[in-house]
């Protein structure tokens, strides 16, 4: 289940469950008209409408949570892109030859956080890349710590700007890796299995047969599903975090 979360589409993870709700609603609608020839009464729908009830809390749910979660990816992006101007701001305030070194290596570590958050990377290809940020760190750091040696007078906001960058990093890379859990996402695909079973049985079983009506349930609940997993995904999908306020930050910085 959590390579469907993460190595997967969401889209092709919606489809394969719409095809899974389908098969759900052949087996119960089959299960009901052997039920509807023993028994003379339909049965009881308030099982039915539990299952309904319990769908609908757990899309809700889901969905509000993937929602929020997205929210908060967005809100790092804008704290680590004014972290990384306020450093290069800060940096322009050197002295040659330091201020250019400086100023070039955060330039480099601003397009290579923009590139990182626009490819579609393997989680090994995605650890690489933060190697590379890691070994760009380091370089400013040791850029910064030979501007303190030689005594410059921004030492302390100076160093104040960096360790708001390597936080910004941490933090930003905590909401890129925090995702629904698969055991939540297991629990909402075995509630829609169970709830349009238990509806195509309940149909069956009455003597009615809304073939349409079912069909539209299907694609809505997973065109639900679909949307909560892609606003899981951060660097793939339909719907990805916006990079308009880095893109500003590389595009200010001088060549």
């Amino acid at each position: 289940m959590g390579v469907f979360l993460t190595e997967v589409d969401a889209w092709v993870t919606a489809s394969v469950f719409a095809a899974a709700l389908l098969a759900a609603s052949a087996v119960g609608w089959l299960w009901g008209r052997r039920r509807s020839g023993k028994a003379r009464q339909p049965p009881a729908s308030k099982f039915n409408e539990a299952s309904m009830a319990l769908l609908g809390l757990l899309l809700g749910f889901t969905f509000s949570m993937s929602l929020s979660k997205h929210d908060q990816r967005r809100l790092m992006v804008v704290s680590d892109s004014n972290a990384v101007g306020d450093f290069y701001t800060c940096a322009s305030l050197l002295k040659e030859p330091v201020r250019g070194k400086l100023q070039g290596v955060i330039r480099e570590y601003a397009e290579h956080r923009l590139a990182l958050a626009r490819a579609r990377l393997s989680e090994a290809a995605f650890e690489q890349k933060l190697a590379e940020i890691q070994a760009t760190q380091n370089r400013m750091q040791a850029l910064v710590a030979e501007a303190v040696d030689e005594g410059t007078p921004i030492a302390v906001p100076l160093t104040n700007t960096l360790n708001e960058v390597t936080s910004s990093h941490a933090a930003r890379l905590a909401a890129t890796r925090d995702r629904l859990s698969p055991s939540i996402v297991l629990l909402l695909v075995l509630a829609g299995l169970l709830c349009v079973g238990l509806m195509a049985y309940q149909e069956a079983a009455s003597g009615e047969h809304h073939p349409g009506a079912m069909a539209a349930f299907v694609v809505l609940v997973s065109l639900v599903v679909g949307v909560t997993l892609d606003l899981n995904q951060p660097h793939r999908g339909l719907i990805t975090v916006s990079q308009e306020p880095m893109q500003r930050v590389v595009s200010g910085m001088g060549k």
